[in-house]
């Protein structure tokens, strides 16, 4: 228990660290919603699979730092989601939310004319929970945790019919963390009277493993309007305390992008990219 405890802190220690990396002079803003697919198990709640739909916002906050020679990037990431969901025999209902947050660090290296490849780390942290129409004594679950992830990218900027656009993939996948989960069969009701049983979990690839990916078009629209479409799949699996989860989503995102550059001590909008 103390090692986990040890971890929990440690984690939480490292998220500070965003406010100490210094900008350079351009930065990107980006607010994108998506819709797609839930897919959802909690044994915790019900033996079965839930699917429905899933409404997701995404917003990120993207710059270059002074670190490296400027080759490191700064990344941040607010997402949060609203999910509803049936079982087979549509005789129950899932509803649940969530919100999460991932500071992430990249280092860039530009193999060819166009390419932009980067690769780190991040610190993040997600809340949430999901809530069973038919439960009893436990109708709904919590969910709470922190982890470290590794994360890659590939930007490539091309120019079509005279105008330029951007792709990008990122992937996203924790190697260590904590969260929070009841044992099975134990109620809330125990856990806010102080009996406690192992509910803070070490968790890894091998007991739960998550991705979250991206795929996304930047279409530039009018001077300074850019349009940004593309594809999020979100997964986030768990097995412990004797508890089965999986949540599981695919959507299709659509928002808008705003590059900043400083000049002097202002800021104005400007159609570049640090990318």
């Amino acid at each position: 228990m103390r090692y986990r405890i040890a971890i929990l802190l440690m984690l939480m220690s490292a998220m500070p660290a965003v406010a100490q990396t210094e900008d350079s002079s351009a930065r990107t803003h980006s607010l994108v919603l998506g819709a797609g697919s839930a897919d959802q198990l909690d044994t915790y709640l019900s033996p079965r699979d839930y699917s429905g739909l899933r409404f997701t916002m995404l917003r990120e906050t993207l710059r270059m730092t002074r670190m490296a020679g400027e080759r490191i990037s700064f990344q941040t990431l607010w997402q949060g989601d609203v999910s509803y969901s049936r079982n087979s025999a549509h005789t129950a209902t899932d509803m649940g939310g969530h919100i999460g947050y991932n500071a992430l660090w990249h280092y860039n290296w530009t193999p060819v004319r166009g390419l932009r490849l980067m690769a780190g780390g991040a610190v993040g942290g997600d809340a949430g929970f999901l809530y069973n129409s038919r439960g009893g004594n436990n109708p709904a679950q919590a969910r709470l945790g922190l982890d470290v992830s590794a994360s890659v990218m590939a930007v490539y900027r091309l120019r079509l019919w005279g105008t330029e656009l951007g792709l990008r993939y990122q992937a996203d996948m924790p190697f260590a963390g904590v969260m929070f989960s009841p044992q099975f069969g134990q109620s809330y009701y125990e856990i806010g009277e102080g009996y406690f049983d192992g509910n803070v979990c070490f968790t890894h690839p091998g007991n739960a493993f998550s991705l979250w990916q991206q795929f996304t078009l930047d279409i530039p629209i009018g001077r300074y309007a850019v349009l940004r479409t593309g594809y999020m799949c979100d997964i986030r699996q768990s097995h412990v305390n004797d508890i089965k989860m999986h949540d599981r989503s695919h959507s299709f995102i659509i928002g808008f992008v705003k590059h900043f550059r400083r000049i002097g001590k202002n800021e104005r909008r400007t159609r570049g990219t640090i990318l």
